[in-house]
């Protein structure tokens, strides 16, 4: 199994979040990597907390995990510390703020990252 740097993922792993956005194929087939090896290391980064969309779609789009890690992730954020972090993203402060509002109503089988690992449901009879 061939071995790439902390150097290369860094540049997937800036391909593929935003504003970039770029597919796993297009990515795949600049640089040489197996597909399979992007997933599995946009899987990697995702279960770390790490905004990469599963998805090239437009933010609005992402999953409710994604824009989840963005509301805990700018929760603390005043304006200024927002809006550089939305441009860093190719995000728009108003879609983070409709993210807050709506994460009360997000079902929680939707974002199992954020419960603990060890945490097991009752049954009850």
């Amino acid at each position: 199994m061939r071995r790439y740097s902390e150097a290369v993922k860094a540049d997937v792993r800036r391909r593929m979040s935003p504003p970039h956005m770029q597919s796993v194929a297009q990515i795949s087939d600049e640089l040489g990597i197996h597909v399979m090896t992007l997933y599995n290391w946009r899987k990697t980064w995702r279960l770390q907390g790490e905004v990469v969309p599963a998805s090239e779609k437009d933010p609005d789009g992402w999953s409710a995990s994604d824009k989840f890690t963005v509301v805990l992730e700018t929760a603390g954020l005043n304006a200024t510390e927002l809006s550089a972090y939305c441009r860093e993203r190719g995000l728009y402060p108003e879609q983070v703020d409709r993210w807050r509002q709506a994460a009360p109503t997000w079902p929680t089988a939707s974002v199992p990252e954020a419960l603990d690992a060890n945490e097991k449901p009752v049954l009850t009879l």
